[in-house]
């Protein structure tokens, strides 16, 4: 010790100063402020602050980069470290030489440790999480039964989807106990039947009132879910490891009710928007199969009956008319040639023998017989015109068996090209028609 009489140079003074402060090892506890971490600085430079005192801190870099946490502006820490003084300026500061977050800021690094975790896993991917239904019909809620989120939740619902049925597992969501009730309720919920989407939610509160919902088991209980869940865990700017495993995170409440379920409204519009669309396409299908009938009925042979059977029943007079000349006119000369043999007859008298008989029975017979065969060989003529004009027919050709198929646009399909999968396609059966959709299209070489 410098003896009282003698006087000190400032050097020699701060010198015996800064010996006597690095005596003074503590842990101290405080806000971070003032921070300066710059690029090229040796040391970490901030203070701690509490209600009414201001301690200048400087932390070594590599010291810094060890103690593994980021600290900025309004961190609580906790520090370990002594006194000293900086002759050159004058000061005394306090020397860190550990650092750890304390309070929020310790939940935080937790938080962040386990986020990682879990994102590699793949918790997290967006490939993994489920699209949410479009029309759900049963909708369930794990919240606090008595806190304002519950309320905001069924009053949107009833506003928005009020067809819904709402299935609420009333459960703790902050304090000791509500992680586990949190994922019982997840899991009643889920195994509950008919249940289409999960609103997991909160209203507002301190980081801490969060941290339910920062834990593993809350977390993995949302991705074994059987179905997609929905986050509305009002704490913004955080979001809390729920809300990055959830199918869908909303900031509040209100905002999970109004993604889970549509608007009632915003679908009736949608659904009238629909039905106009569906009757203009119906009204132009209409019109263009009227049309379409319209030139069919045109065809000539729906407009006059005889268009196929005119000619053919043209021929058959014909072949009649024919039929009728002939046949007087062979009876004529057969007839000229009896009178003629009668003639003989009388001429020759006695002479006629009985094989002039024979051979008059014998002409007459055959006349007869002549009569008969062209008869009988128009009779075939006719008929096998007839046989010939129905196997022309297209109706004997359905008749068999076969069927004949129209596309789109009405035009006959003749090969399986002309068609693709899916296209609806007529097919006209003997008896009937039959509206059909092509389900495979097979080509033959």
């Amino acid at each position: 010790m410098a003896s009282a009489e003698r006087a000190l140079s400032v050097s020699d003074a701060l010198a015996l100063a800064k010996g006597a402060l690095e005596g003074v090892r503590v842990r101290v506890v405080g806000e971070v402020s003032e921070a300066t971490d710059k690029p090229g600085y040796k040391a970490l430079y901030f203070s701690l602050k509490d209600g009414s005192s201001v301690m200048p801190c400087l932390m070594w870099r590599d010291a810094y980069t060890a103690c593994g946490a980021k600290i900025t502006d309004g961190a609580l820490i906790e520090v370990a470290g002594f006194f000293t003084a900086y002759a050159a300026k004058g000061r005394m500061q306090f020397q860190v030489r550990s650092l750890v977050l304390a309070g929020e800021g310790a939940l935080r690094l937790q938080v962040a440790e386990l986020a990682r975790r879990l994102e590699a896993e793949g918790l997290m991917r967006d490939e993994r999480k489920r699209p949410l239904p479009s029309f759900p019909r049963r909708i369930g809620v794990v919240t606090s039964p008595r806190g304002k989120a519950v309320h905001d939740i069924l009053r949107t619902l009833k506003r928005r989807y009020p067809a819904a049925e709402l299935v609420v597992a009333g459960v703790q969501v902050e304090g000791e106990g509500a992680v586990a009730q949190i994922v019982r309720g997840i899991e009643a919920v889920g195994r509950e039947p008919g249940i289409d989407v999960v609103i997991l939610g909160r209203g507002g509160g301190s980081y801490e009132d969060l941290m339910p919902f920062n834990s593993e088991e809350v977390a993995r209980a949302v991705v074994a879910c059987p179905v997609p869940v929905v986050t509305g865990i009002g704490h913004e700017p955080d979001t809390s490891i729920a809300d990055m495993v959830a199918d869908l995170r909303a900031s509040t409440p209100t905002a999970a009710a109004e993604a889970a379920a549509p608007d009632a409204d915003d679908v009736g519009r949608r659904l009238e928007s629909q039905r106009r669309l569906l009757g203009r396409a119906l009204s132009h299908l209409v019109d263009a199969y009227e049309h379409r009938v319209c030139l069919v009925a045109q065809r000539p042979v729906f407009c006059d009956p005889m268009a196929l059977l005119g000619g053919r029943m043209q021929a058959l007079d014909q072949v009649a008319l024919a039929l009728g000349r002939a046949l007087p006119q062979r009876l004529e000369r057969e007839s000229a040639v009896l009178e003629n043999a009668a003639r003989a007859i009388e001429r020759v008298g006695p002479q006629f023998t009985v094989a002039h008989e024979v051979r008059l029975a014998r002409a007459g017979e055959w006349t007869v017989a002549a009569g008969h065969a062209l008869v009988e060989s128009a009779e075939r003529a006719i008929a096998n015109a007839a046989a010939r004009l129905d196997d022309l027919s297209p109706l004997a050709i359905l008749g068999r068996g076969y069927a004949v198929c129209y596309g789109a646009d009405g035009a006959v399909v003749r090969a399986s090209a002309e068609v693709v999968e899916g296209e609806r396609v007529r097919v006209r059966l003997a008896q009937g028609r039959l509206g059909c959709v092509v389900e495979t299209v097979e080509t033959e070489e």
